[in-house]
């Protein structure tokens, strides 16, 4: 089984990509997986991004799991040998080191070995999404969705600059086992058919 994720910053464009790839060839015969959030049902029960200690951010890592623990059993049961998933364990990791940095959890060799208890999928290959936070403002903008969230944490250029660092710095190094950083301030479909072409690289 190849397993590939996409990672990147929020509305770096990998929902455009992950939706791209369902309509290709090679995602008709792959076994996708939505991030995390998508998962659950209801708003009001997604963990905040910005928790409020230590003990959350063990409560949210705890939660996420959960989705990817059933992810893993889909991904089996589905027989299928490409598994491509829209963000993987390495954003529940790169998340607390940011989150560490920022405030002093120091909760992510905590998450590093409670990881090693549980069911999860290692990438391959990770795709991250390179994208300058002036852009990401710019696409959430034309989202209209600044107004609804003016204060948005994950874009905050602290949580931006250190979750970045565990991909494609020195912070990590991620659980996946090769990462390819790809330029992503063009248009998403542009992002979307340099993916195509990566992925399809890998699968061959």
């Amino acid at each position: 089984m190849l397993i590939i994720a996409l990672e990147g910053p929020s509305y770096a464009g990998k929902s455009t990509a992950i939706r791209h790839l369902r309509r290709t060839a090679l995602g008709a015969h792959a076994f996708v997986s939505d991030c995390y959030v998508k998962h659950i049902a209801h708003r009001d029960d997604i963990p905040p991004a910005r928790t409020g200690s230590a003990p959350a951010q063990l409560a949210a890592f705890e939660s996420f799991m959960e989705i990817e623990a059933a992810r893993v059993t889909a991904a089996a049961d589905s027989g299928r040998p490409l598994v491509i998933l829209d963000r993987s364990v390495d954003t529940l990791l790169a998340h607390a080191h940011a989150l560490d940095a920022l405030f002093g959890y120091g909760v992510h060799h905590q998450l590093r070995d409670r990881l090693h208890t549980l069911p999860f999928m290692r990438p391959d290959h990770t795709l991250y999404l390179d994208v300058p936070a002036e852009v990401l403002h710019l696409r959430r903008k034309t989202a209209g969705h600044t107004a609804a969230e003016s204060d948005y944490f994950l874009h905050e250029p602290g949580f931006l600059d250190h979750a970045r660092d565990y991909f494609v710095g020195t912070a990590g190094p991620p659980v996946s086992r090769e990462v390819t950083v790809m330029a992503a301030d063009t248009s998403p479909d542009d992002v979307a058919q340099a993916a195509e072409a990566l992925v399809t690289f890998w699968a061959r």
